[in-house]
């Protein structure tokens, strides 16, 4: 009877969870190491960049600005995709540009206004 209820209630837990794998369009959390397409990083890097917004960790000036560049770089642990976004806005210049680091597949690694 015991192990009846406790197969019960896997089954159960199994069909009302949700899939724990992002789908490459419905997220910016991905698992493997297939390169992630520029277009993929750069509506990350759009979501990531409101976040900080909304956080209060950038100023609002930032929401309207657009995508600088995007490009694959050498990171500390291998290829990276390292997003800029300049906002001519900001009064203080070592913080104009902002640079949004991704993985390789996509994920986040960091957000600065350094490029390091």
């Amino acid at each position: 009877m015991k192990s009846l209820f406790i197969a019960a209630a896997l089954v159960s837990t199994l069909i009302a969870t949700p899939a724990a794998m992002a789908a490459e369009g419905s997220s910016c959390h991905f698992h493997g190491n297939k390169t992630a397409s520029e277009a993929v990083v750069t509506q990350c890097a759009d979501q990531r960049k409101a976040s900080l917004v909304k956080a209060g960790k950038l100023d609002a000036s930032w929401q309207a600005v657009k995508l600088d560049k995007a490009e694959l770089v050498e990171g500390q642990k291998g290829k990276e995709w390292k997003v800029t976004f300049k906002n001519p806005a900001v009064t203080d210049a070592a913080k104009q540009t902002l640079y949004i680091f991704f993985s390789q597949p996509g994920n986040f690694i960091a957000a600065n206004h350094t490029g390091q």
